[in-house]
């Protein structure tokens, strides 16, 4: 069989995460910076050989400098000694017609951990110049501090400044090479 390699269209393609602040609103931030690097067998995602997304940590933005020169910090990710956030594919399972899982390993922070994401496929198209793509939504939730992300406040009436857990969202386009 023919090895397809796919990578991801960063003009069409968007990482963000959602954190909950005080308990009372949810902040959104995105990796400015990412890649995604896929290799199928012919043009079939179900037969998926390798999955690598990687993210630079210095390309967060929450649309706030301050906050954002804080989750750079050694208080969250750490940038200056993990400069990446790195998902490796391990199994990607059809559960029905366009929606599939995605487990794998995610590393933040030096610390690996296995995650489950959710996965719509939402096709395979040629575009008007002849390249062809395929497009996905994908989701999924983590606890960052089983990442190394720990630093907490609480206010004084007793709110979590931020919370535990983590929503991920991305629009991903792949274009085949």
């Amino acid at each position: 069989m023919a090895t397809t390699k796919w990578i991801s269209d960063p003009t069409h393609s968007e990482v963000q995460f959602k954190a909950r602040h005080l308990m009372i609103t949810t902040v959104t931030g995105y990796f400015e910076k990412f890649n995604v690097e896929v290799e199928t067998e012919d043009e079939d995602f179900h037969n998926t050989k390798s999955i690598v997304f990687t993210a630079d940590v210095d390309s967060i933005s929450t649309n706030n400098e301050q906050r954002d020169t804080h989750l750079k910090s050694a208080d969250f990710f750490d940038a200056a000694s993990h400069g990446e956030v790195r998902f490796e594919g391990k199994n990607y399972e059809e559960l029905k017609p366009g929606f599939e899982k995605l487990q794998g390993d995610l590393t933040i922070r030096g610390t690996t951990r296995p995650i489950t994401l959710d996965v719509e496929y939402h096709g395979t198209v040629v575009d008007p110049y002849g390249q062809t793509k395929a497009g996905f939504s994908v989701d999924g939730k983590i606890k960052r501090k089983e990442f190394g992300l720990s630093w907490d406040a609480v206010t004084e009436a007793g709110s979590v400044v931020v919370s535990d857990e983590i929503r991920l969202h991305c629009e991903i386009q792949l274009v085949k090479q």
